[in-house]
């Protein structure tokens, strides 16, 4: 067992229903009985689910968070959205968790793709969020675009030599550079397989948005969250340079777009301590 889950709070899971059909979500609470703990909703990146958070969310629970990670509509457990869904569709998924939390308001992390749902529901319902983190924030300049656009984005067709299995697992390793632990990234190439019909369908709709509006909008206080080893580092940065004075800004040294796996320690203290203020 890791160090930072020993004796700590356990993760249960649990269905919902939802506006793109049924939502599985993890769910880890305090427990001290009678704690008043502070609803936080996780949002993960694409193409995983959950599991990304598997590793903090005892450690979050322990400091007093009632901690709620839903498989966003197509990924993980999770019911796929309609053909043709957008953002907003997809962001659905976050009133759905507030009613599992029984909450009207709650604090919010997403991480890449969870931070744009996370980013265009707080631009559209302030009133329901109370401290917003994006944690690798991309807002992209054309190169980058480009750079993410070779990768590779629709369903994953098996092949009769397997060939699919490698081209996966190539893929893996050129979207994480850096990388070093093999068994994570066994572990995150068999996910982003499991759901490979639906997937992969937030990714190009990140890619293609324009965010700037959507960052321009945000009324509740918000950090932007990198670290200094992930490809999203440039463009969180550009995004906290868009508004300096409203902005806050936190960033680790190292790691890759995994750093949630990588670091869990330093990240579940980077996001206890701004929701905490």
């Amino acid at each position: 067992m890791d160090s930072i889950n020993s004796g700590l709070p356990v993760i249960r899971r649990g269905y919902c229903e939802g506006l793109t059909g049924q939502v599985h979500y993890r769910r880890c609470r305090p427990t001290l009985s009678g704690e008043s703990a502070r609803p936080l909703l996780l949002l993960h990146q694409s193409p995983l689910s959950s599991t990304q958070f598997e590793r903090v969310m005892p450690a979050l629970a322990a400091n007093g968070f009632d901690v709620l990670a839903p498989d966003m509509p197509g990924f993980g457990m999770s019911d796929a959205a309609p053909e043709g869904a957008g953002l907003e569709q997809l962001a659905s998924v976050i009133p759905t968790a507030l009613a599992v939390l029984g909450c009207t308001r709650v604090d919010i992390v997403g991480h890449h793709t969870g931070a744009v749902l996370a980013a265009v529901f707080a631009a559209d319902q302030p009133q329901q969020v109370n401290r917003l983190i994006l944690n690798g924030f991309p807002l992209l300049e054309q190169a980058e675009r480009e750079h993410f656009a070779t990768f590779y984005f629709g369903p994953k067709e098996p092949k009769a030599d397997g060939s699919h299995l490698r081209v996966a697992w190539q893929n893996r390793l050129r979207s994480t550079p850096g990388w070093s632990d093999i068994a994570l990234m066994h572990r995150y190439t068999v996910e982003a397989l499991h759901r490979g019909d639906t997937n992969w369908k937030a990714f190009p709709l990140v890619i293609g948005a324009d965010l700037h509006g959507v960052l321009q909008r945000l009324q509740v206080p918000t950090l932007m969250f990198t670290n200094t080893g992930e490809d999203l580092y440039d463009s969180t940065r550009r995004a906290q340079a868009l508004r300096p004075d409203f902005f806050a800004y936190a960033e680790l040294i190292g790691g890759s777009h995994d750093i949630v796996d990588e670091q869990p320690d330093a990240w579940v203290r980077v996001v206890s301590d701004f929701l905490s203020r």
